[in-house]
């Protein structure tokens, strides 16, 4: 591990779970220290591990307390994590059409205001963005997106709507995000896309990972009808660029 770097600290979850907190920020060296740890484990399994979560700054993980106990699985992890993390490999990289503004877009008018910008300066931004799947949680398929444009952070609405669409596409703070599921939110309206991120009937279940990349390309209210048909029908929409 590089010397710079601190060591995690190992947090009891329950009985049956443990926390790899890499740090008490969320930026990208934490994130990659947590997706690391989080391939370490999938290429090298620990009999007795039952899941893993990343987040942007630690790894909850699930584990058999009968095939495992809590002592070994923490000093296996730690030394896990002591790994240095390799070099960013290519990731898998997406295309995310979304239709912004109008009724999908409630809030677009509102931050170009707040913003002294237009709503078209807004969106071209947000489009030329380069973004990378931090996290996925909340609700399923919610996917966690950084690399926002600094000029575009705002914080998040002080009363959150009770409800939001799905596929809506947000501002929260310094991240965007694709929110799957109809569902409460405080996060600013940008658009919506009509990719499923999660679909329970298709294959695969879940279509992003943490660690895939995502650009976005603007679409109108026809394309949109168009794609959400089709997505319904359990077609991706979503263009895998590179695999």
């Amino acid at each position: 591990m590089d010397a710079s770097l601190s060591p995690p600290r190992l947090l009891p979850s329950g009985d049956a779970a443990i926390t790899v907190e890499f740090g008490p920020n969320i930026d990208e060296q934490t994130n990659r220290r947590v997706l690391a740890l989080d391939r370490a484990l999938s290429d090298t399994p620990i009999d007795g591990v039952t899941e893993t979560v990343p987040t942007y700054r630690s790894l909850l993980v699930h584990y058999d307390p009968v095939r495992i106990g809590f002592e070994e699985l923490g000093e296996r992890l730690s030394a896990l994590a002591r790994l240095p993390v390799p070099p960013t490999t290519p990731a898998r990289r997406w295309r995310i059409p979304v239709v912004y503004g109008g009724e999908n877009g409630i809030d677009l008018e509102d931050i170009a205001k707040t913003l002294n910008i237009t709503p078209e300066d807004i969106v071209a931004r947000h489009v030329a963005g380069d973004y990378r799947v931090a996290m996925i949680g909340f609700t399923p398929g919610w996917s966690y997106l950084s690399g926002l444009d600094r000029s575009l952070q705002m914080p998040r609405l002080q009363n959150p709507r009770l409800l939001t669409p799905s596929g809506a596409v947000s501002i929260g703070g310094f991240q965007t995000g694709i929110q799957c599921l109809a569902g409460p939110s405080g996060w600013r309206l940008l658009g919506r896309t009509a990719v499923r991120t999660y679909q329970l009937h298709r294959n695969p279940v879940f279509l992003l990972e943490p660690g895939d990349a995502i650009t976005f390309y603007a679409v109108d209210g026809k394309q949109f009808a168009e794609q959400d048909r089709a997505a319904e029908r359990g077609e991706f929409v979503a263009q895998l660029v590179t695999s």
